[in-house]
């Protein structure tokens, strides 16, 4: 079910225009102030949000449709007065050039709300950007939470660091962590990993928000990023704990991914990979995470390869 509202947009005193938003049935119900900065793009009080000095871990929403937009390990403080991020989650946030000619606006890509401001080149982060957010555009939702908003998948395909690589950039997918899973040992090493003591592999548990993506559409994208016709290896890299499996959490994960197998299967692909239920995931030491990002280098056993077209 759909509704429109009709927004009056001044352009710095030209002839006024009507501009036409669909609202989802799905979407809160804003306040008068919430509406003047999310609809009709105000801007609050610098120094007056909620989650201006805010610290604590978890996820920013969309005030509006929910959608996730930020990640608490990317906000930092600027002193400008509002919410800072150098980071937005990929896909979720929209870019236009605002009416002044000067400043780029963000919108939330998936309703349109207005967030507020990003800016460029002013040297806070190694990213160099600031994303300038009003407090009044955003929900949070805190880190013991995030199980009952958001959806988690766990694939495994060779290293983890090249798994991690391609999946963290898809849109929707708020974290993509390297981990161990499939064994018994508790708190895995990666050395005991690697000297087969543990009966554990390599995977990747992604945390995805199901407003901007499925489970069909990242399980798609882990069958053509690593080769699922090689066994217990990628590349160079040989040995049971590079096995590729998907590892589901419930009976539509599963049935997803015997189907996209099926669909590869009758492409001519000799699928190797398996299908079997997710157990606990333990999280690899912190050099694996982001291994990519943070040396600057790229995968070397992993590489797009479009196997479903």
């Amino acid at each position: 079910m759909k509704w429109y509202v009709l927004t009056v947009i001044s352009l710095a005193g030209a002839s006024l225009a009507l501009a036409e938003v669909a609202m989802e049935a799905t979407w809160r119900k804003l306040t008068a102030e919430e509406e003047r900065v999310i609809v009709r793009k105000g801007t609050e009080a610098p120094f007056t949000g909620k989650f201006d000095n805010q610290v604590a871990p978890g996820v920013y929403t969309c005030r509006r449709c929910g959608a996730a937009l930020y990640r608490s390990e990317d906000k930092f403080h600027s002193g400008c007065g509002w919410p800072s991020f150098d980071a937005e989650v990929p896909g979720a946030v929209r870019n236009e050039q605002d009416p002044d000619g000067r400043r780029t606006e963000i919108l939330c890509a998936t309703c349109g709300g207005h967030l507020g401001h990003v800016f460029t080149g002013e040297r806070m982060t190694p990213r160099n950007t600031r994303h300038c957010v009003n407090s009044i555009s955003m929900d949070f939702v805190p880190e013991s939470d995030l199980d009952a908003n958001f959806q988690r998948a766990v694939f495994a395909g060779g290293c983890f660091w090249g798994v991690e690589y391609y999946l963290q950039q898809a849109k929707g997918v708020i974290r993509a962590v390297s981990g161990y899973t499939g064994g018994k040992t508790e708190n895995p090493t990666y050395e005991q990993v690697c000297k087969k003591r543990t009966g554990h592999i390599e995977a990747v548990e992604v945390l995805y928000d199901p407003k901007q993506t499925d489970y069909e559409t990242l399980a798609r994208l882990f069958f053509e990023i690593h080769d699922p016709t090689q066994t217990d290896r990628q590349g160079p890299d040989i040995g049971e704990q590079y096995r590729s499996v998907v590892y589901y959490r419930d009976e539509q994960q599963k049935a997803t991914a015997e189907r996209l197998i099926k669909t590869l299967q009758e492409k001519g692909f000799k699928v190797v990979t398996r299908v079997e239920p997710a157990s606990r995931f333990w999280r690899a030491e912190i050099y694996h995470q982001d291994y990519y990002f943070v040396t600057g280098k790229t995968p070397y056993c992993h590489r797009p390869v479009k196997r479903f077209e």
